[in-house]
């Protein structure tokens, strides 16, 4: 061979010492197949790098032909020089080592990029809604080569590179090209295959190297293992087509009883060392339980993959990725298209309000702050020891945004409940004087996640049949009003103060509650203020706050009736109902995340009547139009009587558009005896439900199951009911 040819194998030799060192960010430039001109002649040099090579032969065509390459660089740099009519076909590399062992691979670096300009203007600018299409591990075909295009934002690095169980994880094999300033850089590796485990490697401009797994990973190991899993995450074969195309957004005049569950606590298999249920295993058992207590929904506390068990899923590690503790992501596709074909929806909690400073994950992630801000005032949650993301950055709110988008998209998720929308609300959340930034105005609030929350609800809503709900604890005004009314454009929020006010009223002993009518009372000023959700969650029987059974004074017996007037009140205040995972069988201890509900306690006659109470009350919520049809009008709801606090009485009516429902309670342990309140109509009315039933565990005290009107005047009403009102109870009515 010439000297010249020879000459022209070489790249330059400050090229070849970057690429050797592991800082080149365009390897294309000299690896791959490249056009030369030798003598006048059209000739192509394919060049192939791998440190650890001592030899290195090109393979080409349909019959394999061999050309040795010439090793033009002691690192592992080689090169040949070929006619350029020989790449009809994608070509072959056969690297050789020492010990005598081979490696075979098609070159990744023939390639063009996978990603267009138009991608990458979108991803600079922050408008990439399907950008999980596009960044992460995409199983694909180029020019008739199959294998993944990986692609990874990571602006400020030095150099990245695909790592993975097939190229031993060596970091200099294969180096990405950098795409300019979009900061995204890129890779097409043939054969590649679904199920392959990788991650990137960073060097930053420290010349630290940081192993991480991918942002947008679709499957990951399961923890403490941590690599990302190439998945094609468009398989699935979906069965839920009549509800996907009936399925509403709106659902402010819709019955809405959700039944929240954490997946690793519901039920678990003790005689196998304590195992979790899978998905598939989750599926029919969950079912049949929110079908007996005509649950509407699920929501599931998040499913996004976790390192911390104890986080019950807060602090997700993998945005993309269903955690891999109960299977694969086909399989949760499994249960949520299970969910629908038996007409349940499936709402998914989701946290874009933090992230955790797990190392192989978001933090620090091409060596400086780039999902999280750099300002300890702004960029770290003291008390949950977590980072904030940067909701100022483009790419930053297209991540998470794409994200929302992801799992309404490829997993069908009918709702996104939004964990900690308070802490993203204000700058000075949790902190005190000092400690926190204020925005360009001087003001408390955080502009950049108010304007981050109402694109995210625009784009869903736009997009797809899809809700939101907010965890919202403040006074916020407009959580669930639209975006072109100035709100943040929800479409409901958690009401947290009418939890708190319900749970201390009824946390105290009976005769002291004619003091505190307000706290029960005081939820219908704001009520038609937002459409609200009514929470008894996971947050209050968890961290020594008792279980609900536990929170009910009196002995067992007045604790049973205090659950079942308690249900009864928020199955008939005006909002949708949201039931933690166990209150339908009150176990005695509160929620632990590391073990299975007390179902043995299931079986406690008592226990077994609470059930068959809520069975009873989630039957007459969803059939009584009365209990949701006009939800968030004030037309909906009258009081009767809210100020009987001397007898801790008060009732109510429940108006639907052609029904309505007297709903009674008594707070105390007394009966009360020709107790009357007005009604609006003469007539019959017929006992709907009464939690003092018998079969409910009470002692049957009521009305005979029906009652005549009287037409005598009381509470502003012509005709009125003389009422026998059992001790601790709810009775509901409806004219017969």
């Amino acid at each position: 061979m010439t000297n010249t040819i020879i000459k022209a194998l070489k790249p330059s030799a400050a090229k070849m010492t970057r690429l050797i060192n592991g800082n080149l960010a365009d390897p294309h430039s000299i690896l791959g197949a490249h056009p030369h001109k030798h003598k006048g002649r059209d000739y192509t040099i394919v060049r192939a790098f791998h440190p650890d090579a001592v030899a290195a032969t090109l393979i080409f065509g349909a019959a394999r032909q061999e050309v040795e390459m010439t090793r033009v660089h002691d690192g592992g740099i080689f090169a040949a020089l070929v006619t350029p009519g020989i790449f009809k076909d994608y070509y072959h590399i056969r690297f050789l080592f020492d010990s005598g062992e081979s490696w075979e691979r098609t070159d990744p670096y023939r390639f063009m990029p996978t990603l267009g300009d138009l991608d990458l203007h979108l991803v600079s600018e922050g408008t990439h809604e399907e950008l999980y299409n596009k960044l992460g591990a995409q199983l694909t075909e180029v020019e008739g080569a199959k294998g993944v295009a990986f692609a990874v934002w990571a602006p400020n690095a030095k150099r990245v590179s695909v790592v993975g169980d097939f190229n031993d994880w060596h970091g200099l094999v294969y180096p990405m090209r950098s795409m300019g300033s979009s900061g995204v850089w890129e890779l097409f590796i043939p054969d590649v295959k679904e199920g392959a485990h990788y991650k990137f490697e960073v060097k930053t401009q420290n010349n630290h190297i940081r192993v991480k797994t991918s942002p947008y990973a679709f499957a990951m190991e399961v923890r403490p293992k941590t690599a990302s899993i190439v998945y094609d995450v468009d398989k699935y074969k979906w069965n839920d087509n009549e509800w996907m195309r009936e399925r509403k957004s709106d659902l402010r005049f819709e019955p809405m009883a959700i039944y929240e569950v954490h997946l690793g606590s519901w039920m678990r298999v003790p005689e196998e060392g304590n195992r979790w249920l899978t998905y598939r295993e989750l599926a029919p058992k969950l079912i049949a339980h929110l079908k007996r207590f005509n649950f509407t929904h699920i929501e599931l506390l998040p499913v996004a993959e976790h390192a911390l068990d104890e986080s019950w899923g807060y602090q997700v590690t993998g945005y993309f990725a269903p955690t891999s503790r109960f299977g694969s992501p086909d399989d949760f596709k499994y249960f949520v298209d299970l969910c629908h074909q038996n007409g349940i929806g499936v709402i998914v909690d989701w946290v874009p309000a933090h992230f955790p400073k797990d190392d192989f994950s978001l933090r620090w992630f091409d060596g400086e702050a780039l999902y999280e801000h750099a300002d300890p005032r702004q960029g770290e949650h003291k008390d949950w020891g977590t980072l904030i993301f940067n909701f100022g950055r483009h790419e930053v709110r297209n991540f998470l945004i794409a994200n929302a988008l992801f799992w309404l998209d490829k997993y069908h998720i009918d709702g996104l409940r939004v964990d900690a929308v308070a802490s993203m609300l204000y700058n000075d959340y949790s902190r005190e004087d000092g400690e926190w930034v204020p925005n360009k105005h001087g003001g408390r609030e955080n502009l950049e996640a108010v304007e981050f929350i109402r694109k995210f609800n625009e784009l869903v809503y736009k997009k797809f049949s899809a809700f939101t709900i907010a965890e919202e604890s403040t006074d916020w005004s407009g959580v669930s009003h639209p975006t072109y009314l100035g709100g943040l454009g929800f479409g409901f929020k958690w009401d947290m103060g009418w939890m708190h006010d319900t749970l201390r009223y009824f946390s105290k002993e009976s005769v002291h509650r004619k003091y505190h009518q307000n706290d029960l009372t005081f939820s219908m000023l704001y009520t038609y203020h937002e459409n609200f959700i009514l929470p008894f969650s996971h947050d209050e029987v968890v961290h020594g706050k008792g279980s609900m059974y536990n929170k009910m004074p009196g002995d067992p017996w007045q604790k049973f009736a205090n659950l079942r007037t308690l249900y009864s009140y928020m199955y008939t205040h005006p909002g949708k109902k949201l039931l933690f995972m166990g209150s339908e069988f009150a176990p005695y201890n509160e929620w632990d995340s590391q073990k299975s509900l007390d179902w043995h306690l299931a079986d406690d006659p008592m226990r077994q009547k609470l059930q068959k109470f809520l069975e009873d009350l989630g039957k007459l919520y969803v059939e009584s139009e009365a209990l949701w049809g006009l939800d968030t009008l004030p037309e909906g709801f009258r009081w009767i009587d809210c100020n009987d606090t001397d007898n801790s009485v008060f009732s109510y009516i429940r108006k639907g558009r052609e029904r309505e429902l007297i709903c009674v309670f008594n707070f105390t342990p007394v009966p009360r005896e020709q107790y009357r309140i007005g009604v609006p109509d003469p007539g019959g009315y017929v006992e709907k439900l009464n939690s003092d039933s018998e079969i409910y565990g009470g002692g049957n005290v009521g009305n005979a199951g029906y009652i005549e009107a009287e037409p005598v005047a009381c509470h502003g009403c012509a005709q009125s009911l003389s009422l026998t009102l059992p001790p601790l109870s709810c009775i509901i009515l409806e004219r017969g």
